[in-house]
């Protein structure tokens, strides 16, 4: 039944948890109710997720939607990011993205198979990027910065992220780490977004705050976009 896997899976979770970590987990999250949060750390919710998949558990959790505590979403995010079959990847998160509502259960996910299949996740994400969804249109942003920077960069991408317009504080801060990101891996490429104001002044300064920040960006670079604040 799958009403006993829910009621494994939270006694599972109610043991590990932790009341320290989740008072400090739902000031993270403050958009969501902090009686969701159950307190359990992400690399049990980790290790709980892979024995799910292991003993075919995961799949019966995938169809159990809504879930009830952020907890819940987090382990459902990790069991899409372990299947390797593509087209079942995809149409769970496809479906899974929907019921997303907060930043860590978007940005901790990262499905291992859309790595080996960039092409077609690229439709995917020219979809998402036009949704009314506040985490769909972040985890499309977050997927152009995990598949296409660095030696797969596409500056149609960069473009995407440039021109997407948006009153969400978790859409507009995705932006400015994908920049912040990029002008780690694709300085020359991508700065002059930054030089020509592509962006709204808030992620425009947040992505050189970022950048600044980041051990990856070099120091002539950082001391450069310094002179480029709004």
């Amino acid at each position: 039944m799958k009403e006993d896997i829910v009621t494994k899976v939270r006694e599972r979770l109610f043991e590990n948890a932790d009341p320290k970590y989740r008072d400090f987990q739902a000031k993270l999250v403050p958009n969501i109710p902090p009686e969701s949060v159950i307190g359990v750390r992400t690399p049990v919710l980790r290790k709980i997720a892979k024995d799910m998949v292991k003993n075919g558990e995961g799949k019966d959790f995938l169809e159990m939607l809504p879930h009830r505590y952020f907890e819940e979403n987090q382990l459902h995010g990790f069991i899409i990011s372990l299947e390797k079959d593509y087209e079942k990847c995809m149409e769970a998160e496809d479906k899974f993205l929907a019921y997303v509502d907060n930043w860590a259960t978007c940005d901790q996910q990262s499905p291992a198979v859309f790595k080996m299949n960039r092409d077609k996740v690229s439709g995917k994400i020219k979809m998402w990027i036009r949704s009314e969804e506040t985490y769909r249109v972040r985890f499309a942003i977050k997927m152009m910065m995990d598949l296409f920077l660095g030696e797969y960069f596409d500056r149609e991408y960069a473009d995407m992220v440039a021109d997407t317009v948006s009153d969400e504080y978790y859409v507009n801060m995705m932006r400015a780490w994908y920049f912040a990101t990029a002008l780690a891996k694709n300085y020359e490429e991508t700065v002059s977004y930054i030089e020509n104001h592509r962006l709204d002044d808030w992620t425009h300064n947040k992505a050189i705050q970022k950048a600044i920040e980041s051990f990856r960006v070099k120091a002539e670079h950082k001391e450069y976009l310094k002179t480029l604040k709004k």
